[in-house]
């Protein structure tokens, strides 16, 4: 908040986000990689998102005051509190001013005692984009472990089942059931489903399932026997899908297979599971609004 409060007045008119974001990355020796880094939601950079709140909760502070759509400039509060030299400015500092109590008032939660809320929000580092990603990130963690528990629950026939069906989700087999199948049982050739991506199967997907607990990993000696079945199907590429993990030698016996050989493991098969909603279903949903800048084109 300090260094926007800075440049801002150092440009000594009307400004924008955007204006000032080069002069104040610049103070901080920001790298260009630092500055591309987005926020989880991919909405919004980082920096500029802080910019952004830090300019707000000024505004409520009543240390700036916007001019016009997207413009914003010091106001004499902000001009009184630069002359005093402050270190850093931050939400204990702007609760000093009754505008900002009144904000931090109208945020607290029905119920939460008013000191409470007010520490909660003077301590706070990060944005509420940030904390909703973070409370996100959290909540799909959560679920994506619990899934893989009820998958490691299934049985060897409903594990296919399951697989077959995530790749059709996905739109292998152009998302038609018909052109995906589950091959497995005795006889089913060391693969356990295939999945047409025509109609003539000229263009063919041969999967092995391998449910394993977590634990039981699957090594090299398994890849190498799915990697001969697809020889003798004449096929040339092949996923591998497990509820546990493979082991490193798996993977290179895979990678350099003169065959296409996918491996997908527990964590990525309960990501694409909740990503294609298989197993999953909306509990609830938040939109997130704001301002429509068109609407208010003077």
């Amino acid at each position: 908040m300090l260094p926007l409060l800075r440049q801002t007045l150092k440009e000594g008119s009307s400004v924008s986000i955007l204006q000032v974001l080069p002069a104040i990355a610049h103070d901080f020796g920001l790298s260009q990689d630092q500055l591309a880094e987005r926020l989880p939601s991919g909405v919004q950079g980082v920096f500029h998102n802080r910019l952004h709140w830090a300019k707000f909760y000024m505004t409520r502070a009543g240390l700036l005051e916007s001019t016009r759509r997207g413009q914003f400039q010091v106001t004499d509060a902000g001009r009184a509190l630069l002359a005093t030299k402050p270190t850093k400015i931050d939400n204990a500092m702007l609760a000093q001013y009754p505008s900002f109590r009144e904000f931090m008032e109208a945020k607290r939660p029905v119920g939460a005692p008013p000191a409470q809320a007010t520490a909660a929000i003077e301590t706070a580092t990060s944005t509420p984009e940030e904390v909703i990603d973070a409370a996100r990130r959290e909540l799909d963690a959560n679920l994506k472990a619990e899934v893989l528990d009820r998958v490691r629950q299934m049985s060897p026939g409903d594990f296919e089942g399951l697989v077959i069906l995530l790749l059709v989700r996905m739109g292998y087999g152009q998302g038609r059931e018909e052109l995906a199948r589950a091959l497995g049982g005795s006889g089913d050739g060391g693969v356990d489903g295939v999945v047409h991506q025509d109609a003539l199967g000229l263009d063919r997907v041969y999967i092995q399932a391998k449910r394993y607990k977590d634990g039981n990993t699957v090594g090299p000696s398994e890849i190498n026997s799915f990697i001969g079945a697809l020889n003798i199907k004449r096929a040339n590429k092949g996923l591998f899908v497990t509820a546990s993990t493979f082991t490193k030698q798996a993977r290179e016996h895979a990678s350099s297979s003169t065959l296409h050989v996918v491996l997908l493991d527990g964590d990525g098969l309960a990501d694409l599971m909740v990503r294609h909603n298989v197993g999953v279903v909306t509990r609830s949903s938040i939109d997130i609004k704001a301002v429509d800048e068109g609407f208010f084109v003077e």
